[in-house]
């Protein structure tokens, strides 16, 4: 259960990244899923472990890590949606 729900919160860090930067039209859901876990990993090492935390992912450095990973892999990829 715990690698589900570490999957759902993934996705949506992910979607709410895609919405922040303008990108979450060119991503589908497993791009969300993706961007949501490899960007709380960013972000939480980047930032630490501070704010609210959902299946182990701090939501906020979370967030800003995604938005960081969205940003750059769609500035290398030219998805310009």
């Amino acid at each position: 259960m715990g690698l589900i729900w570490s999957l759902i919160v993934g996705g949506v860090i992910g979607a709410i990244a895609g919405a922040i930067t303008k990108k979450g039209s060119s991503m589908g859901i497993i791009a969300n899923v993706i961007a949501g876990l490899v960007g709380s990993a960013i972000g939480q090492s980047l930032l630490g472990h501070w704010g609210p935390t959902v299946a182990g992912m701090a939501v906020i450095p979370s967030i800003i890590g995604a938005v960081i990973l969205v940003a750059i892999v769609s500035f290398f990829f030219g998805r310009n949606q």
